[in-house]
């Protein structure tokens, strides 16, 4: 199993906005194509504005076909093109699970 872990910074008082249009628009498209979503966080101390988005997959092959069939979704085409301009910063990490940590979704020992 291997985790993304998105991290994106929006402009100051533009949170809130972010957050219905991406309920409302991108996360219905996403959990079509994507399957296990982990969470969807925001920061409270550190760096501020920013939204986190954490999806497990099987391998990077399976995240690489699940992306594959978002990209040509048109729900997720209109997405993307009406947000452009709503980050001021993006970071992907892909984190591989240590042998001894819990599944997401499973409970810790």
């Amino acid at each position: 199993m291997i985790i993304e872990h998105r991290t994106y910074t929006v402009p100051h008082g533009t949170l809130d906005d972010y957050l219905a249009r991406f309920e409302r628009q991108a996360l219905p498209v996403l959990r079509h194509h994507l399957g296990h979503l982990v969470g969807v966080y925001v920061s409270e101390i550190g760096p501020l504005n920013q939204v986190l988005h954490i999806w497990a997959y099987d391998s990077l092959a399976d995240r690489e076909q699940r992306r594959a069939t978002l990209d040509a979704d048109p729900d997720w085409i209109a997405f993307k093109q009406g947000n452009r301009g709503a980050f001021i910063a993006q970071e992907v990490k892909i984190l591989r699970l240590a042998p001894f940590s819990p599944r997401p979704g499973q409970p810790s020992a």
